[in-house]
């Protein structure tokens, strides 16, 4: 398994985030997680990435225990996060945004190399990468933020409401672009609202309420469950 959570807690203060969660994702798989507003979707995302620490469990990537370490040490394993709205740097430049992306890379070819990938991927981007971030479309701003957590060359990718505030039709692109990262080989941990979109992408899924998981099922059988209906799906 690329990622183990282990019977993780975590409080903010006196109330509890998650309770006794465990989760787990394997190399090249999508893996979604759905719930209300609040279920503790963020915080498991932010948990692995080492911006909160959780109060018992463990984590382990690639068998290597983070529950304990920095978040860069985490990103230099090859765990990126994608946060939820975009928080691109809206004064610097695209290309300035994708440096950003790239700053625990030492070699300027690798660099190059990986900003011509991401212009290959989104050629609007190679289009404006004079352009400041915060004068993009919310779609382009999501494109931006979506190949600056790939100019880490992740091996695994955290996705928060990649398609939060966004048109149709761009979220349809959102998606397309997810499969075609996991084609390049990437794992993917996806936190969606749209539970709909997430759970037609995922090899599998785990359903939140209140911090604790309370199912899980492959995509498709979430995607088709009655109660996953009736809750997410409208």
């Amino acid at each position: 398994m690329m990622l183990v959570i282990h019977d993780i807690e975590v409080y903010y203060g006196h109330v509890y985030a998650l309770k006794k969660v465990s989760v787990h994702v394997d190399q090249g798989e999508i893996v979604t997680l759905i719930g209300a507003n609040g279920a503790g979707k963020s915080t498991i995302l932010n948990t692995i990435s080492g911006l909160v620490r959780p109060s018992s469990g463990e984590l382990q990537f690639l068998d290597k225990r983070i529950d304990r370490v920095s978040p860069h040490k985490i990103l230099s394993l090859g765990v990126a996060q994608i946060p939820e709205g975009r928080k691109i740097f809206p004064d610097m430049s695209v290309e300035e945004n994708l440096r950003v992306g790239a700053h625990v890379v030492r070699e300027g070819k690798v660099i190059a190399e990986r900003m011509g990938n991401a212009f290959a991927l989104f050629p609007i981007l190679g289009e404006r990468k004079n352009q400041l971030g915060g004068t993009l479309s919310g779609g382009e701003q999501q494109m931006l933020a979506i190949c600056r957590g790939l100019m880490t060359a992740p091996k695994l990718l955290l996705m928060d409401e990649p398609s939060l505030g966004l048109a149709p039709l761009i979220v349809q692109e959102v998606s397309r672009i997810i499969r075609g990262i996991k084609e390049q080989g990437i794992t993917l941990l996806l936190v969606e609202q749209n539970a709909r979109m997430a759970l037609k992408l995922a090899d599998r899924g785990y359903v939140l309420e209140t911090g604790r998981i309370v199912m899980t099922d492959t995509g498709r059988n979430l995607l088709g469950n009655e109660s996953v209906k009736k809750a997410y799906l409208g």
